[in-house]
């Protein structure tokens, strides 16, 4: 209830007027069923405004980190994303992420909406960074087509550490889906996992027009970190 509460009468339409979202592609997702709607990530303002767009409900899996951030604007989000039904992702690895993966598969089970951003964190440039493999985990376990999606000027309105965003329009590309039925029972497989998100990664870049870093994003903002604080 919450969740159409935002879109419909307390977030979506604000959204709508300040940003006003070109959108392409929008019958490439189906209208029931399972998919996986797999973005790139450049702003905090691209899980604001897909939900905003699309027809359907989408259930977002989002970093732990918007969840426990200590600050006032922090802890309200956090409320917003809880009450909204999006799910935390605990990027430490191991069965914490695991954990993540099991209610994302529990979303598809329900013949729901998933989005993730393979690339795990925002660009923190511009550019699309190579993909995580979770998402062909989810995709090949859950057997469920992938639908690509370009957010498209979000990085110029509200890039990572901007407290405002400016007010300029966006564009949202939806990709047509993507089948890896033919990889049925291979979600174990790490060269076919790899082979799945970079075919996933090459459709996102193809609709986004971006520069491709074959390189984790994190390990980017890892670094620049280290160069910061030395």
């Amino acid at each position: 209830m919450f969740y159409y509460l935002l879109k419909y009468v307390l977030l979506g339409p604000l959204l709508w007027l300040l940003f006003r979202p070109r959108i392409e592609g929008l019958e490439h997702v189906p209208a029931q069923g399972a998919a996986i709607v797999a973005g790139n990530h450049l702003s905090f303002a691209d899980a604001l405004l897909m939900p905003t767009v699309l027809n359907r409900r989408i259930t977002f899996l989002a970093k732990a980190e918007y969840f426990t951030a200590p600050s006032l604007g922090g802890r309200l989000t956090a409320l917003v994303l809880r009450r909204a039904g999006q799910i935390p992702v605990d990027r430490s690895g191991g069965a914490a992420g695991q954990a993540a993966l099991r209610k994302g598969l529990g979303v598809l089970a329900k013949g729901e909406l998933l989005a993730i951003y393979p690339e795990g964190t925002r660009s923190p440039d511009g550019r699309l960074y190579r993909g995580k493999v979770g998402v062909a985990v989810l995709a090949l376990t859950a057997q469920v087509p992938v639908i690509p999606c370009a957010m498209v000027g979000t990085f110029a309105i509200w890039p990572s550490g901007r407290v405002l965003p400016r007010l300029t329009p966006v564009t949202i590309r939806f990709g047509k889906p993507l089948d890896f039925s033919r990889f049925a029972g291979m979600a174990h497989r790490k060269t076919v996992l790899r082979a799945v998100t970079d075919e996933i990664m090459y459709a996102i870049r193809r609709l986004s027009g971006q520069e491709h870093v074959d390189r984790y994003a994190a390990d980017v903002k890892a670094e620049q970190a280290m160069r910061r604080r030395g």
